[in-house]
């Protein structure tokens, strides 16, 4: 498996698609390492599966460049199809054949003989833990067992670059874990993995870079860290030993730390945001709050002090959540239907 010699898997500048009068996706801007997961964060309509797509060679760009390992998806889109494989929202295998049935067909769709196809795919289905599975239909599986036979799918023929839109939607969290473990393993083995998602933890867990994406412009990029410390410094939480004083613990942390201060539900907990511009670090203005509700006469029974979630991230960006639904993006007038580009 090789790279393209800048370090790059994905490189775009200004990429623009359009829909009517609709602007899917407004000039954005990717650099994607090769051989990490890069996470496209955003809600439903952000432009991610467009995005994909264009990357992918199944949308023509309206505007902009795009390279994948150094091929330009427009003039050189058989090169890129040979380095790039997607699975997109929606299963692509043939549900009336078997979890063996489907990987074998399109073993041998992608040039295997019949003999290697199989191998292949017993391979597979063994790796993902489908063995069991194997003689049953897809229509049969479970939506974690269809995610997974999906993503085996998609790497039938190991590709430089994996496209995951959306590989969790729907999905209980035992199956979104098993689905993560199998991303953790296709990387180790140098494959480049861009991954679209809602979830915020998914970017959390998964992605070592996250471009945030909004109305189909990146409105943030950088590591999870970067991005976190962007929106603030952190936050303290406390639980008091009397109810009854937390009115007075809100006043006190508010004039002292000048941050917001939420109550929580329960009755004797609170938390206070952290600013990130305060010229004392977190834990600074932390010690700083203990010891002025010490001072008066306000009992801490505990507290802990953590980082930005990558939701206070996201709301601080776009003022809104990421609206965490089944639907993939909106108003693109784009299929949905994606399948698997080898």
């Amino acid at each position: 498996m090789s790279t393209h010699t800048s370090g790059l898997a994905i490189e775009t500048a200004g990429l623009v698609k359009t829909f009517g009068e609709t602007r899917a996706v407004d000039g954005v801007d990717l650099a994607v390492p090769a051989g990490t997961v890069y996470g496209v964060l955003g809600p439903n309509g952000a432009g991610k599966t467009t995005t994909v797509k264009m990357l992918a060679t199944l949308l023509r760009p309206d505007g902009g460049h795009a390279r994948v390992f150094g091929h330009d998806v427009v003039h050189e889109a058989d090169e890129v199809r040979g380095r790039v494989s997607l699975t997109g929202q929606y299963a692509s295998v043939d549900e009336d054949l078997t979890g063996t049935e489907n990987l074998v067909l399109l073993g041998r769709l992608l040039g295997h003989g019949k003999a290697a196809a199989r191998e292949r795919g017993d391979q597979l289905l063994a790796a993902f833990g489908l063995t069991d599975a194997a003689a049953k239909q897809v229509k049969h599986y479970s939506g974690g067992m269809r995610r997974r036979i999906d993503i085996a799918a998609s790497i039938l023929n190991t590709p430089d670059l994996l496209f995951l839109d959306e590989p969790t939607t729907g999905l209980d969290p035992r199956s979104r874990n098993q689905v993560w473990d199998i991303v953790r393993a296709v990387v180790a083995q140098g494959t480049t993995v861009l991954l679209t998602t809602q979830y915020l933890d998914e970017a959390d867990q998964l992605a070592s870079r996250i471009a945030v994406i909004d109305k189909g412009r990146v409105i943030a990029e950088g590591t999870k860290g970067e991005l976190k410390a962007s929106v603030g410094a952190g936050s303290v939480h406390l639980r008091l030993r009397d109810a009854e004083e937390r009115p007075e613990a809100e006043r006190v942390l508010r004039n002292l730390l000048v941050a917001e201060v939420q109550p929580e539900p329960d009755p004797v907990a609170l938390t206070a945001r952290l600013g990130a511009a305060a010229s004392d670090t977190a834990a600074d203005q932390a010690a700083k709050a203990l010891g002025e509700l010490a001072r008066a006469g306000i009992t801490v029974d505990s507290f802990s002090l953590g980082q930005p979630s990558l939701d206070e991230v996201f709301l601080a960006l776009t003022g809104h959540d990421t609206g965490q639904s089944t639907d993939g993006d909106s108003g693109t007038g784009t299929d949905k239907k994606d399948g698997v580009a080898a």
